[in-house]
């Protein structure tokens, strides 16, 4: 079952040391280096794949590292995915992978890629593999080929008029699955889905976040004006939602809009409308933005929350500089706070709502 090319690469090697490897031998003789235990050989058709990576093969070469269990390799050809999601699911050998090796790519929160995009592809995908069973290219077979992939799909993260135009006419999900995802998009307090509402962020690392506030009072009100505060940081981060003081009354739902926007040129940035519920405790909640807001060093931009709802907590006693220290690499993210001009609802530096930044670095 080995290739001659393959076999007499494994000699040479053997007898001489001479390394004969090229792209259209180099996975057999992986085989054949991995059937009769030469690691040394193995390393070197692991080193000349890694050479070669790029977004257009990752796919091709992820399914042969799994076959092949090179975890090593896997994780590059992952990270590679990773990093050019876009490039990699338009290749040819994205429709030829196997389940799982789909299965290990949707679980992944690091892809960049909008969640609409990455639906269209997983679709292309279940038609190859309709084609591969011999089964006939219906919505009902697609969903079957997808098995648990579909559920690996964060539909909650698309816009609705995303959702509309595609997955919601795709047949491939069944009528409460729709209603249930229409829902969550129009109403709050927003109900259950079965689907992962967890944005993909394009980042590594762990999630932090910092209060600006140093103690909480009782009674901020709503009248449809938005609170604002500006800020700054020293690096580029991802912000990816708010920490937001909720009613002073216990249990109660709120409707918000979240924004980031760019001060100088009032470009909005990320947005979100949704909502939260709140357990009547001086704790924060988070509201999420749907994909990671990319901020740059040194430059202002202002943190916009509209409320609806009853009267809630809010801040006293704002720091103006307040700074985040990594527990692992001691690495410092320095928030500069000021007081955002003209309608702000009364939220300042000293005082107010948005407490809470959460982000990535």
């Amino acid at each position: 079952d080995v290739e001659p090319a393959a076999f007499l690469a494994l000699l040479k090697f053997l007898y001489s040391d001479e390394v004969q490897i090229g792209p259209e031998t180099v996975m057999t003789t992986l085989y054949t280096a991995k059937k009769y235990a030469v690691p040394a050989l193995e390393a070197h058709c692991v080193e000349f794949l890694k050479k070669h990576l790029r977004a257009d093969n990752a796919f091709m070469l992820l399914t042969q590292a799994r076959l092949f269990d090179e975890p090593q390799l896997a994780s590059l050809c992952l990270e590679s995915i990773d990093k050019n999601t876009a490039d990699a699911i338009a290749a040819e050998g994205f429709t030829d992978i196997d389940l799982d090796t789909l299965v290990a790519v949707l679980e992944r929160d690091t892809l960049g890629i909008r969640e609409v995009r990455l639906f269209n592809a997983v679709v292309r995908w279940s038609e190859a593999e309709c084609q591969r069973q011999q089964l006939q290219v219906t919505p009902e077979n697609k969903r079957k080929v997808l098995g648990k992939a579909l559920s690996l799909i964060r539909f909650p993260l698309m816009t609705i008029e995303e959702f509309a135009a595609g997955p919601a006419q795709s047949g491939i999900l069944v009528d409460r699955e729709v209603v249930s995802l229409f829902l969550h998009f129009t109403v709050n307090p927003k109900p259950r889905v079965e689907f992962i509402d967890r944005p993909r962020c394009c980042l590594r690392g762990k999630e932090c976040s910092i209060n600006r506030f140093q103690q909480v009072e009782s009674r901020w009100g709503y009248s449809g004006t938005s609170d604002r505060i500006r800020f700054s940081v020293n690096k580029r981060i991802f912000v990816v939602g708010f920490g937001l003081y909720g009613s002073i009354h216990g249990p109660t739902d709120y409707q918000v809009n979240i924004q980031i926007i760019h001060t100088d040129s009032n470009t909005v940035l990320g947005q979100n409308d949704t909502g939260f519920s709140c357990d009547g405790s001086a704790s924060t909640f988070r509201v999420m933005f749907k994909e990671p807001v990319e901020v740059l060093p040194n430059v202002n931009y202002t943190a916009c929350a509209t409320l609806k709802g009853p009267d809630s907590h809010y801040g006293t006693k704002g720091l103006r500089k307040v700074t985040h220290e990594s527990p692992t690499t001691g690495a410092k993210t320095c928030f500069t706070f000021c007081y955002a001009a003209g309608n702000n609802n009364g939220t300042s530096v000293e005082d107010g709502q948005i407490p809470e930044v959460i982000f990535y670095t």
